[in-house]
């Protein structure tokens, strides 16, 4: 027998408050002990105004990934309408564990004591994980392995965005200036990775007396076996785009090539990251004969604003016309927060009074790190 899915509830949390462009270098630090020239260049295309970080001013942690996750997922339970032990499956995604050992997904469990003895599960990756956690928690409702799930997609990156880390890897404002996809090799990750959570109660039936979404389907598609490594950390690519682990690296060589950061191979994130996505696009609604004009909200994870101009133009290419008015974002004030966005998206859109019974929702999630893309269709009960 195979059941309909539900987000009943959604619901986030921010670590402490927002951090506005001017102060973000108070939290991170000054690379060579001077303001970064290219910080304005990037947030000019990037389009983000503020941002949160599990950091205090001094660069001391407030929080961990985990209790972030943790805390948005008992959020879940405030009202009182159903308890936490009713949970029968936790699915949780990140691009940053706070450890390798556990796993993400046990250590969140771990915070939620009053939860019962339930399956957890870890999907790794990056801005798709939360995704892959939402579709595995969907998959188990539908079969009618359980009837209750909560997934959550969050984020910890400010570690990795401090000067200490990126001190050698700062590019100059003339090669900025130059080409603005060299914006997002290095120093640009700086200035958009946010840190944040947000997790959805999922169930075999809609709310009575709130609106509900129906998850209608979910699809996703890597493009690895075409294309290499893009983005990248603990690791070093090699000339020939193979990668040397941080296991396989001397703890000099860790050191001198920054090997710990974030790196991004921006020729193909220029080449490959848009196209391969929203074409794919096309063949998907193609298979399930769905018409894009019946899209009523459209919410595209994107890590700048540099890139809603591509995607609308790749999706006019492929006669998937989606008018601006029905895009929804909330980038800007919450910056990219990887695996968490498209919850929080969710989140905001789930509340925001706009929603109308029987609109459909398209999301669409790319993943820059080799290629991988999740595209889902929602409807408003």
């Amino acid at each position: 027998m195979s059941y309909e899915v539900y987000i009943n509830k959604a619901a986030k949390f921010l670590p402490n408050e927002p951090v506005s462009n001017d102060e973000m270098e108070s939290y991170l630090g000054f690379l060579n002990g001077q303001v970064s020239k290219s910080r304005r260049i990037v947030l000019r295309n990037n389009g983000i105004k503020s941002r949160h970080y599990a950091l205090d001013k001094s660069g001391n942690p407030t929080h961990t990934n985990y209790e972030m996750a943790a805390l948005a997922v008992k959020a879940l339970f405030d009202n009182g309408e159903l308890p936490i032990e009713a949970v029968q499956l936790l699915a949780c995604g990140t691009s940053a564990p706070d450890q390798m050992m556990p796993s993400h997904g046990v250590m969140v469990h771990g915070e939620l004591t009053n939860c019962a003895p339930i399956e957890v599960v870890s999907p790794s990756g990056n801005c798709c994980s939360g995704m892959h956690a939402l579709k595995y928690a969907y998959l188990s409702i539908k079969c009618g392995e359980v009837d209750t799930a909560v997934s959550a997609g969050s984020e910890r990156i400010s570690p990795l965005l401090k000067a200490s880390v990126f001190e050698n890897e700062i590019n100059t404002l003339s090669q900025l200036e130059a080409n603005p996809y060299l914006s997002f090799e290095k120093d640009f990750l700086r200035w958009m990775l946010s840190d944040g959570a947000a997790a959805f109660l999922l169930q075999n039936k809609p709310n009575t007396n709130s609106t509900s979404l129906r998850i209608d389907w979910i699809e996703g598609v890597s493009f690895a076996h075409q294309v290499e490594t893009c983005m990248y950390m603990a690791t070093d690519k090699r000339e020939d785009g193979s990668l040397k682990s941080y296991l396989d690296s001397s703890q000099k060589e860790i050191a001198e090539k920054s090997v710990m950061s974030i790196k991004q191979d921006v020729k193909l994130l220029s080449q490959y990251i848009v196209p391969l996505g929203f074409n794919k696009l096309k063949d998907i609604l193609d298979k399930k004969q769905f018409d894009i004009k019946t899209v009523d909200h459209f919410l595209p994870h994107m890590s700048s604003e540099f890139f809603r101009s591509k995607i609308a133009e790749c999706l006019d290419s492929n006669g998937l016309h989606i008018p601006n008015e029905k895009w929804f974002t909330n980038l800007a004030t919450l910056g990219n927060v990887g695996a968490g966005s498209i919850y929080l998206m969710i989140e905001e859109l789930l509340y925001s009074g706009r929603l109308k019974k029987g609109e459909k929702i398209l999301l669409a999630i790319p993943e820059s790190s080799r290629f991988s893309y999740v595209f889902s269709l929602l409807t408003v009960c």
